[in-house]
């Protein structure tokens, strides 16, 4: 439950920033008369990313057994990507995404097609988190079938909406470039665990026969069944008898991506100062 809660907090937080900051210079601007358009875009947004992940869960039910592990190993290794895009995109984007949101605005509103410019502009962006949530939750759903999944993603996107309204209204303040860090750090443990069972399923569906040999096998000291175990599969990744190809998988994407992400942002580059007059 914690790993959909977190993801989807982070996923919607960064809809709602977007969404915000665009309304928020309409407003400041004195073109509150476009706020409509904004919310027409984040609707089909929305719309999409449910067609997409009720389609997708339809065409699933219809394979057979190894062709539905062959899918899953496809869409875990589709939310691995979607979800080492998204940390390194807002590592990147955090420091300029309000000042090329707003001139994204201007351009769009000097169009003829005005509308459809700001509508077609939001929904890009707000699709992108949705499309992104879509492969996520439905990588997390095939490992857990319980109820907790859906209502820890449902909660998520609640709070998210909740204090992105409360960003907006100017009444809640927080330390975003923190949020974004430590939260990226757990979804990089979130993809690791994806990445490893997609090495799991890839196996069942026949494709992967190498590095089979169990490591470990905690069964009966903590399986996966049980409360501790379901959290720390949720957070980490935690199999009770993984094979050696999944836990190198698992170490193997960590050792990758975290100093990666954790090494400091490279200076934005200085602007030469014009040569002065003697």
């Amino acid at each position: 439950m914690l790993a959909p809660f977190l993801i989807m907090l982070r996923e919607g937080l960064e809809a709602a920033l977007i969404v915000g900051i665009i309304a928020s210079y309409l407003r400041q601007t004195g073109r509150r008369e476009w706020l409509p358009a904004i919310w027409v875009g984040v609707f089909l947004a929305i719309a999409l990313a449910l067609f997409t992940g009720a389609a997708l869960q339809l065409a699933s039910a219809q394979f057979p057994q190894k062709a539905q592990e062959l899918f899953e190993a496809i869409i875990a290794l589709i939310a691995v990507a979607v979800l080492v895009g998204m940390v390194f995109w807002m590592r990147r984007a955090a420091r300029s995404i309000r000042g090329e949101l707003q001139a994204s605005v201007d351009a769009a509103l000097d169009r003829r097609a005005a509308t459809w410019g700001l509508i077609g502009m939001v929904f890009l962006a707000v699709a992108r988190e949705g499309l992104e949530s879509v492969f996520f939750l439905l990588a997390i759903f095939q490992q857990s079938r319980d109820g907790a999944a859906p209502f820890g993603a449902a909660l998520g996107l609640l709070v998210a909406i909740g204090a992105g309204w409360g960003i907006y209204a100017g009444a809640l303040r927080l330390d975003l470039r923190r949020f974004f860090r430590w939260t990226g750090i757990f979804i990089l443990f979130v993809a690791a665990g994806l990445f490893a069972s997609a090495v799991k399923a890839l196996h069942e569906a026949g494709l992967w026969n190498a590095l089979q040999g169990p490591v470990y096998d905690l069964g009966t000291v903590l399986p996966e069944s049980s409360p501790l175990g379901t959290v720390l599969a949720g957070l980490l990744g935690y199999r009770e008898a993984p094979s050696l190809g999944e836990c190198l998988a698992w170490a193997g994407f960590l050792v990758v991506m975290l100093p990666l992400f954790l090494r400091p942002a490279a200076p934005p580059p200085a602007r030469l100062k014009p040569m002065e007059q003697k």
